[in-house]
């Protein structure tokens, strides 16, 4: 069967499929490349007003009414424009955004018998540092995903999410922590997976058969939402896939904290007794304008290094939907009941890495604000904590040789490899370890091809850049010609369009039956179909290599590894940084 690759169309009504609920409730949507739509579906009520940072209300639709899911619905409150291009190609107006944003794609298989199918489930949460992104993103355009994982045989239904993101999703305050109004991102998240488990049986779904996944911060979402209550409550899903983000250093920092105070000063609702946690302030913050609190907002975020590479806004431990550190809840246990695929691209975090570090005195004041309780610049001060003297040596800059034609030095290939450890491959294999410790089973990937060196090397002028962050969306989705834009330069190979075939049908196989290895993916080897952790060499993290020239599964170091993983010395740098003392000083 020809690989079914998709381009950017619009979204012409072939058809006008519809769907009904028990209340009578029907939801109109169009087909577009094979597959039915259903857009912009309110899951919550408008978390405008007062409704401003509450958890998510539920919504009341009138039984017998008719929902228009034939149009995009609003995205919630952000930066407008693109952000970070070509990582992605969301264009945001201000007529596209709105408090009343709560809202949820559904792609379905097209010509199927509704009432007797069930089929398993997929909800995209999606990234953007929690501070931008929707679910009508171009690169993640589910048709595709959904067309090949009905070849393969084992067809899925796509959900793709909306939740309040930035300063609206993430305040912290102690009024706001006593009204349990904390997270009200996560929140949002939950209620859209809790609908869909009740409401996708109308669609053809099994609300049994979830699979929640993300990348970036929607992958810290994915981890977060394993976390949810301390594991107290039961999950509304039964998988996940962590894409590129698990967990996050400073979320028991005071990033967020700083942030809320910016803003309270700006809108000027501090309060006269000189405590910002007091609900006047949260009243008065409820009170403003939409556009008001953005401004206000986007004052806190740099978009650069000083500010943790931008990730300011960011989860809290409210001792309810995150009753405490993460990293104690996965040393304690306390965590829901799912399997679990992790993974990172081979360059995760060169794109956010700054380009002009040419020196160790660069690299070490780039980590030093990026985790600034632990001072790399220790490493040259006698008597200093030997287990930070330990941090750089870890990685010998004469390890980082740049390619030839690039102007990036070893010293950024160095610091690009130290933050990809510790925030993309390190946290994720801690939480794959406590999920294996419980006998959950679990995935691990290195995503090692991409289509985006090119194009980044054109409209940045910097050459091998490498496999960054959002490098698998144009396989995962089979959504190569959505790069084909804004005369980007694309000319992808044959291997390109392999590997499309094999990594769509890979996560959508992963939701159906719960492994990723059918003979068309490419967890494809007999000797390759194990998971992360298996009996040939217990306490040993196995990794697939997905794309690129040493594709297959390995162990990080050993007997049975390739000299391209081997070499990145994951399981002594990993011991490193996910042991007790470097955790609590990292912040999460």
């Amino acid at each position: 069967m020809q690989l079914l690759v998709l381009a950017v169309t619009a979204a012409a009504v072939l058809a006008a499929p519809a769907t009904q609920d028990a209340a009578g409730i029907t939801y109109q949507g169009f087909e577009r490349n094979g597959v039915e739509i259903f857009l912009g579906i309110p899951y919550a009520q408008d978390t405008g007003g007062q409704n401003r940072f509450k958890p998510p209300q539920p919504l009341q639709v009138p039984p017998g009414a008719v929902v228009d899911a034939t149009k995009p619905g609003h995205a919630c409150p952000q930066q407008l424009g693109q952000w970070n291009a070509p990582l992605t190609l969301l264009n945001v107006t201000q007529e596209s955004i709105s408090e009343d944003c709560l809202n949820l794609n559904i792609v379905r298989p097209a010509k199927a018998s509704y009432k007797t199918t069930s089929y398993p489930v997929m909800v995209w949460i999606h990234g953007g540092s929690f501070w931008v992104g929707s679910n009508m993103e171009p690169t993640h355009e589910p048709d595709a995903l959904v067309l090949n994982s009905v070849d393969e045989g084992t067809p899925i239904i796509h959900v793709a999410i909306n939740y309040r993101l930035g300063f609206f999703g993430f305040a912290k305050s102690g009024a706001l922590r006593n009204e349990r109004s904390e997270n009200a991102g996560l929140r949002d998240q939950r209620a859209a997976i809790e609908w869909v488990r009740d409401n996708i049986k109308y669609f053809g779904g099994n609300g049994n058969k979830i699979t929640i996944h993300g990348q970036s911060s929607g992958g810290l979402a994915v981890g977060m939402q394993l976390l949810a209550f301390g594991g107290e409550k039961a999950l509304p899903y039964q998988r996940g896939i962590c894409q590129s983000q698990a967990l996050e250093p400073g979320i028991t920092g005071n990033f967020t904290r700083d942030a809320m105070n910016k803003v309270i000063e700006y809108t000027k609702c501090n309060p006269g007794n000189g405590s910002t946690d007091s609900p006047d302030v949260i009243a008065c913050l409820r009170s403003k304008d939409t556009q008001t609190l953005y401004d206000a907002s986007a004052t806190t975020y740099t978009g650069d290094i000083a500010h943790n590479i931008g990730d300011v806004w960011l989860p809290s431990v409210d001792g309810d939907f995150l009753p405490d550190a993460p990293s104690k809840l996965i040393s304690e246990g306390r965590f829901g009941d799912a399997s679990y695929m992790f993974g990172w691209t081979q360059g995760d975090v060169n794109f956010f890495t700054d380009v002009t570090i040419r020196t160790e005195h660069d690299t070490k004041k780039f980590l030093e604000t990026y985790l600034p309780k632990i001072d790399p610049f220790a490493l040259t001060t006698p008597g200093a904590d030997p287990h930070i003297t330990e941090y750089l040596s870890l990685y010998p800059v004469t390890d980082f040789a740049p390619p030839n034609g690039t102007n990036l030095t070893a010293e950024f290939y160095r610091t690009a490899r130290v933050f990809r450890d510790i925030l993309m491959v390190c946290e994720p294999i801690l939480l794959a370890r406590a999920l294996h410790k419980k006998e959950k089973r679990v995935y691990m990937y290195n995503f090692n091809q991409t289509l985006l060196d090119p194009i980044i090397a054109s409209v940045y002028n910097i050459s091998h850049m490498g496999v960054v962050h959002t490098s698998e969306f144009a396989y995962i989705y089979a959504n190569l010609s959505h790069y084909n834009v804004s005369a980007y330069p694309f000319h992808p190979a044959q291997s390109d369009y392999d590997l499309a075939q094999r990594a769509s049908r890979s996560w959508a196989r992963f939701a159906y039956a719960g492994d990723p290895s059918p003979a068309a993916g490419p967890f494809d080897e007999a000797e390759a179909r194990g998971p992360g952790y298996t009996p040939r060499r217990p306490g040993h993290t196995y990794v697939y290599t997905i794309g690129g020239p040493e594709e297959g599964l390995w162990p990080l170091d050993g007997e049975g590894s390739v000299e391209a993983v081997r070499v990145q010395g994951l399981e002594e740098k990993c011991a490193f940084f996910n042991d007790a003392e470097f955790i609590r000083r990292a912040g999460f």
